[in-house]
């Protein structure tokens, strides 16, 4: 009997202890982070991608200090993908295969962030595409796998095209950077401009190596063509060295400018007084936005990084934000349950609120057109207005034919 009562006594305190380690076991689990695999072009795009991964920072001390997502903090592994294809799919493969994460984000050029799209199919992986602006991610080349946070290529070309119409200008000029983006741009440009102004022409086309844009020449092919109207989609120093040669020869002078991004204090910054006066432009006047959302946040970044945010600041800020939100949605990084917690998931951001649209992935974060000034010194905008990126978008059956079936 006493025998039988000490196996009893043995059993219960080793089922004691089994639950005790299963419990600290459950425990452990629930204090781990939730890893997100982030990639970049941080070396070869300084401009917006300093500002970017300080943005993101921030939001990750936030939802951190407020208990994580699920009780778990978010770490981020970040990692720099060259600015090259082939570097950004092989450190895609190592965040997967030996950090483990199930979520993947970032990527700033399209041509990048087409190759991370293909591998998040490939390996049936999650991926936000924070920046890549090209179509082709949530359209031609989209999957079930990657979302997208930023208004895409055809997107912001519709916010603008409105203005380029009612300036009445007949005769274009388009110069681009020659890769997916560029090029898509200036095809979306003219395919919106003839659907809207069926006499317009085109009378030269200048696609430049992007980084490497020779100015001199291009802005005296500008000039030969005797365009009424230049669209501009360059970026960065090719912005920077299009924007003071054409200066110094007067070519916008008496012409009217539409260009891309160029109201971003990322690329206006550089110019400094040298910025131009009147482009009609996307961009963000981060000092002049007075919404609480967004005065909250800039006071955020400033006491945070002693900085002003740019653009890039507001992008990697929301990137983050919506996969707390969605991870929270989802119930933890399973793929098929945050593929689903995406579908018309709503963030609220200094922006103002973002969907993602389930019919397509494509986030409405809209953008600020207005027009370039000089104010004290330095480039900024002037009567501009915040454009949804719920308001131009195409028809959802036009969007059906574009993008695979596949889901």
């Amino acid at each position: 009997m006493k025998s039988r009562r000490r196996f009893v006594k043995a059993a219960a305190t080793a089922t004691l202890a089994l639950a005790c380690a299963a419990l600290q076991g459950g425990v452990a689990r629930a204090q781990g982070t939730i890893k997100v695999g982030e990639l970049n072009s941080y070396k070869s795009q300084p401009a917006f991608l300093e500002p970017y991964r300080k943005g993101w920072q921030l939001a990750v001390d936030e939802i951190n200090a407020g208990g994580g997502v699920l009780g778990r903090k978010l770490e981020v592994v970040s990692r720099d993908d060259n600015g090259n294809p082939g570097d950004a799919v092989r450190v895609a493969e190592e965040l997967v295969s030996r950090e483990g994460v199930n979520v993947l984000a970032g990527t700033f050029l399209s041509h990048i962030g087409l190759a991370v799209t293909d591998f998040a199919k490939q390996k049936r992986v999650f991926f936000l595409a924070a920046e890549p602006l090209t179509d082709k991610i949530t359209w031609q080349n989209g999957n079930r796998y990657t979302y997208r946070l930023r208004s895409s290529t055809y997107m912001q070309v519709a916010m603008l095209v409105p203005q380029a119409v009612a300036a009445k200008k007949k005769r274009w000029a388009l110069v681009y950077p020659n890769f997916e983006y560029g090029q898509s741009a200036a095809e979306r440009f003219k395919e919106l401009m003839k659907a809207r102004q069926p006499d317009v022409e085109f009378v030269t086309e200048q696609a430049t190596p992007l980084g490497k844009v020779d100015a001199g020449p291009v802005a005296q092919a500008i000039a030969d063509a005797k365009p009424d109207g230049i669209f501009n989609v360059l970026f960065g120093p090719d912005l920077a060295r299009f924007v003071r040669e054409g200066n110094s020869r007067g070519l916008f002078k008496g012409r009217t400018v539409v260009s891309l991004l160029s109201g971003e204090p990322e690329y206006l910054d550089p110019l400094k007084a040298e910025a131009p006066e009147g482009w009609i432009v996307t961009g963000y006047p981060w000092d002049k936005i007075k919404t609480p959302e967004h005065q909250a946040f800039v006071s955020a970044y400033q006491k945070r990084f002693n900085d002003y945010p740019r653009l890039g600041s507001l992008v990697g800020y929301i990137t983050m934000k919506s996969l707390a939100a969605g991870i929270a949605k989802a119930g933890g990084t399973d793929t098929e349950k945050l593929i689903a917690a995406f579908a018309g998931l709503r963030v609220d951001t200094p922006a103002g609120p973002v969907v993602y649209r389930a019919i397509d992935h494509q986030g409405t974060m809209g953008a600020w057109v207005g027009e370039t000034t000089v104010e004290n010194g330095r480039g900024t905008m002037k009567n501009f207005r915040y454009v949804d990126g719920a308001s131009v978008q195409p028809p959802d059956e036009e969007v059906r034919k574009m993008r695979p079936s596949e889901q």
